[in-house]
């Protein structure tokens, strides 16, 4: 498993479910070109970028370069690690025809060459920065936030207070809290919504 501080940007759901059997890292999926359209999406990978950095790996074609290109002007270079992977031609498993040019995207490759790409960028894998605590779902679930009576709003309230996007998961929330909001944060974030 390759542990990475950064989130990795990827162009849809199956590129994630590729990438998470062996990549321990927040993986966020751009819907292909609905990311020019997605204003929450957008800041939130902005948002990112800005915290701990993103590396994006998108697919190697024609469609994967506009999204990549997008995804640096609004983030700006400085944030972003290029993951490119290779023109290898075929097709995934699930379609039955080939893409339009032909490549394989991020979900059709090996983990092999994923890897190599990663390691092309720079990234060899890292340990998640150290935190002074971790949260778990029962702090979700004692702080109101998951599992009680209003805890869908007051959950809605705290995405909203840490500027990430409503539609988040209590998993993914966790996920986030745990890699880039720090304890304090989440703390202050969750007292002043709780006005304790």
């Amino acid at each position: 498993m390759i542990r990475l501080n950064q989130a990795v940007i990827v162009e849809g759901k199956y590129d994630k479910i590729r990438l998470s059997g062996f990549i321990d890292a927040v993986i966020i999926e751009t819907d292909g070109f609905r990311i020019f359209s997605d204003k929450e999406k957008k800041t939130f990978i902005k948002r990112l970028a800005e915290s701990k950095g993103i590396i994006i790996m998108t697919d190697s074609d024609s469609a994967g370069f506009k999204i990549r290109s997008y995804l640096i002007k609004i983030c700006g270079e400085k944030n972003v690690v290029n993951a490119y992977i290779p023109d290898v031609y075929g097709k995934e498993k699930r379609k039955s025809e080939p893409s339009k040019e032909g490549k394989l995207g991020v979900e059709g490759l090996s983990e092999e060459i994923i890897t190599a790409a990663l390691e092309r960028a720079g990234i060899t894998g890292e340990r998640p920065a150290e935190k002074s605590e971790t949260l778990t779902s029962y702090d979700l679930y004692r702080d109101g936030f998951a599992g009680g009576e209003n805890s869908r709003e007051k959950k809605r309230m705290l995405l909203r207070r840490l500027g990430l996007p409503e539609r988040l998961s209590t998993a993914g929330l966790l996920k986030l809290l745990n890699t880039f909001i720090s304890y304090e944060n989440y703390k202050k974030a969750r007292d002043e919504i709780l006005g304790c």
